[in-house]
C-alpha cells in the first residue's frame, strides 16, 4: 500500500513530465489514494490530460478533477463557431456515422446527442471535439443502440481480456444484462482496472459498463 505522500509526489511529477499541459497552477492533494486536482489551466484538453496523467500513477484509486478552465482572451469564441468546428471534427473522424450525432453548444460547453451502434463511435466523437479552440467542457449524451446478443457480447469481452498482456483475466468475471456489462473481481492497479473496462467497452453491442472491479495490490 503506497502512502498518500508518495502518490502525491508521483502525480505532481507526472503532471510536470507531460509536455501537453502547463502544471504550474495545478494543486494536488491525496487522501487514502483519492487524488484531488485543483487550480486552473488554459484549455479543456489540458484539464482532461491532467486527469489522465493522475490516473496512470500507481496507488491512485480515484480522481476528483476540480480544475477550472481560464481561457486566454484570444481563445474566447462564440458558440456557433465552436459548434461548426466540432461538427467538422466529428465528420472527419466518423465519416459514416457523423450524421447520427447532434452538437449543442452553450457558453462554450458542448453537448453531444444522438444514437450510434458502437461505443467506439461514441468515444471517438467526444475525443474529436476535445481540442476545439474555445471549448470549456463536453457532455457526451450519445446513446449506444446495439444489435448484438448478450451471450456474444460476453464471449467477445472474455476473449479480449485473455488477450490483454496487462490483465490477469482469471481474476475478472463478466456478466451481461442485455447490452449492459458488469465487471467484477480484483486487479493490481488502477491502470489494470481501466484496461479491463476499456476492453469491455470495445466489444460490439455494449451500451453500458458497470465496473465493480476492486483494486487489491
Amino acid at each position: 500500500m503506497r502512502s498518500d505522500s508518495d502518490i502525491r509526489r508521483d502525480v505532481e511529477g507526472e503532471l510536470r513530465w507531460d509536455p501537453d499541459i502547463d502544471a504550474t497552477d495545478i494543486a494536488v492533494t491525496v487522501n487514502n489514494g483519492v487524488v484531488t486536482l485543483a487550480g486552473f489551466v488554459r484549455s479543456f484538453m489540458q484539464k482532461y490530460q491532467a486527469e489522465a496523467d493522475a490516473k496512470r500513477v500507481a496507488g491512485v484509486v480515484a480522481v476528483a478533477n476540480d480544475i477550472e478552465i481560464r481561457l486566454p482572451g484570444v481563445d474566447e469564441r462564440p458558440d456557433p463557431e465552436i459548434a461548426r468546428d466540432a461538427i467538422q471534427r466529428i465528420k472527419s473522424e466518423l465519416p459514416f456515422a457523423w450524421d447520427k450525432i447532434r452538437v449543442v453548444v452553450k457558453s462554450g460547453w458542448v453537448t453531444l446527442e444522438g444514437e450510434v451502434e458502437w461505443n467506439y463511435q461514441r468515444g471517438r466523437a467526444e475525443a474529436a471535439v476535445r481540442r476545439v479552440r474555445g471549448l470549456k467542457g463536453v457532455t457526451n449524451s450519445i446513446e449506444v443502440k446495439p444489435h448484438v446478443a448478450p451471450s456474444e457480447i460476453r464471449r467477445k469481452i472474455e476473449d479480449a481480456l485473455r488477450r490483454a498482456a496487462e490483465i490477469d483475466a482469471s481474476r475478472i468475471t463478466v456478466e451481461t444484462v442485455g447490452s449492459e456489462v458488469i465487471l467484477r473481481g480484483t486487479v493490481r492497479s488502477w491502470a489494470e482496472r481501466q484496461e479491463a473496462e476499456r476492453a469491455a467497452w470495445w466489444a460490439p453491442g455494449v451500451s453500458k459498463v458497470d465496473n465493480r472491479i476492486i483494486i487489491s495490490p
